[in-house]
């Protein structure tokens, strides 16, 4: 079976809030219909607690960080799931259980084998 990474886009929240809960309960039971499917999940903290990170010049050079998101955006990746699939019209309907592929986006990529 090969793997694939389903990035969540949504709204940028925290999903731990209150006003959150009816939805988070959805990505809950998307988790458990597709227990046997899903390596690995996470939901990510909201953009704000966010760092970024870069390098002047080449290796070895400065390193400089800013606080909050890279960029402003209405969609914000916000999670992930690393889903095992025969194929990726397979991932793609996993994917679309997903609640954030009902009002923001899933982004379904190959994940290449580390040998």
């Amino acid at each position: 079976m090969a793997q694939y990474q389903a990035l969540t886009y949504t709204a940028d929240v925290d999903w731990f809030a209150p006003p959150q809960a009816a939805e988070l309960a959805e990505y809950q039971q998307f988790a458990r219909e597709n227990a046997d499917r899903i390596r690995a999940a996470a939901v990510l903290h909201p953009t704000g607690a966010a760092t970024v990170v870069r390098v002047t010049g080449a290796r070895g050079g400065d390193v400089v960080t800013a606080d909050g998101p890279y960029a402003e955006t209405k969609e914000a990746l916000t999670g992930y799931y690393l889903i095992e699939a025969a194929d990726l019209d397979e991932a793609v309907a996993i994917a679309a259980q997903l609640p954030a592929a009902w009002n923001g986006a899933v982004e379904v990529r190959p994940v290449l084998a580390a040998n």
